[in-house]
């Protein structure tokens, strides 16, 4: 029969290095949400005033011109979003309503010391949509 070794001095220390390796990961991951959840939501918020602009636009009297106030209404929201100013706008009509289509990138330090930066693409058409489109 084999005897057991009291002293194992090879299987000491490992619970603290596989500590300090998780708290690592926990940290990188914190870093990487703290920097692109901002990006990621500003985004969205965006997409949202650019949806709201356009459906707004095709509510006006015919008196507005709906191409200019709808390109105002989402310069404004790409101040208050933080898109940047070499963002492509483009607001046309098409058919009968207005479509406006934005594109921009930014990039986002995902990796702490600037070890990785993600670009995060956005690129997006608002279409007017809902009862404004329905025909009787």
């Amino acid at each position: 029969m084999k005897r057991l070794e009291k002293n194992r001095t090879s299987e000491r220390g490992s619970a603290g290095m596989k500590a300090l390796m998780v708290i690592a990961v926990l940290l990188i991951a914190a870093h990487a949400g703290f920097n692109y959840v901002p990006v990621a939501y500003d985004g969205e918020n965006f997409k949202q005033e650019m949806q709201t602009a356009v459906v707004n636009g095709m509510a006006l009297p015919p008196s507005v011109k709906p191409v200019e106030s709808i390109t105002a209404r989402i310069k404004r929201a790409a101040a208050d979003n933080g898109v940047p100013a070499d963002a492509v706008l483009e607001v046309k009509p098409v058919g009968n309503v207005v479509q406006a289509h934005v594109v921009y990138s930014k990039q986002v330090g995902l990796l702490p010391f600037g070890l990785y930066n993600y670009t995060y693409n956005f690129d997006y058409t608002a279409k007017p949509a809902g009862y404004l489109m329905k025909e009787n």
